[in-house]
């Protein structure tokens, strides 16, 4: 987790705090890039500190859901943020490093063991919210990937359809989560070897499910999931 970001002095009626216009100029070039607009309006409604919140790790047969909230600083928001599935590990690992220097980062998770008691939506949406109340600062507004609030948000908040490629906020709080899950899934792959978690982060890849039938289920593997809860529960 970051120092909380410096926000900039007013600069005029369009933004109300220092805005780096490289993402103006950026937005007003390249429809299918993310931009500050979301935050730019809810600014402009007289919100003060803008969170935006993604989560990684819906689709996978094994290891932790993770969540990450991220409050930009307006006046230094790194160039290239975008959807993290439009971004090699390279670059997300550099992007995820600099908002680590320069932004408001939470990141935490929902267990496995917490993904089979809740089901995957709401242990998505409890991770959401341990990220968001682990910031340095709470926001006053909350940008959100996806078409639900989750029900325990009490701030302001918005949820933006595929907004990790519509709001930079979004962009940073997706690149944050996958770089930080795909490192415990490597992790965990060295741990239990043979499964590929180091190359498929525990999705449902062909190797990942024949690894399944040869080795087994792991103490890691989600058991609420269908493929594995057929492997232990075959008749």
């Amino acid at each position: 987790m970051s120092r909380a970001p410096r926000l900039g002095k007013g600069h005029g009626a369009s933004f109300p705090f220092l805005v780096d216009m490289r993402w103006v100029l950026r937005a007003s070039t390249d429809m299918t890039a993310p931009d500050y607009s979301f935050e730019t309006a809810a600014t402009q409604q007289g919100y003060l500190r803008i969170a935006g919140v993604d989560e990684v790790g819906r689709g996978p047969l094994a290891g932790p859901v993770t969540a990450a909230a991220v409050v930009l600083d307006p006046a230094n928001i790194p160039i290239g943020l975008n959807d993290s599935k439009k971004l090699n590990a390279k670059t997300r690992q550099m992007l995820s490093d600099t908002l680590m220097r320069v932004a408001d980062v939470s990141i935490a998770h929902a267990s496995v063991d917490e993904i089979d008691a809740l089901n995957i939506l709401h242990a998505s949406h409890l991770a959401m919210e341990r990220a968001i109340a682990g910031l340095l600062i709470q926001p006053d507004y909350v940008l959100i990937d996806g078409n639900m609030i989750p029900r325990g948000l009490t701030l302001k908040s918005r949820a933006i359809v595929k907004g990790d490629a519509r709001s930079v906020s979004i962009s940073a709080a997706s690149i944050v989560a996958k770089t930080c899950r795909d490192r415990i899934m490597v992790g965990l792959a060295q741990q239990h070897p043979g499964y590929g978690w180091e190359t498929n982060a525990g999705y449902p890849s062909k190797s990942h499910r024949l690894a399944l039938q040869n080795l087994g289920v792991s103490p890691h593997h989600r058991r609420s999931f269908k493929p594995v809860h057929k492997m232990l529960y075959q008749d």
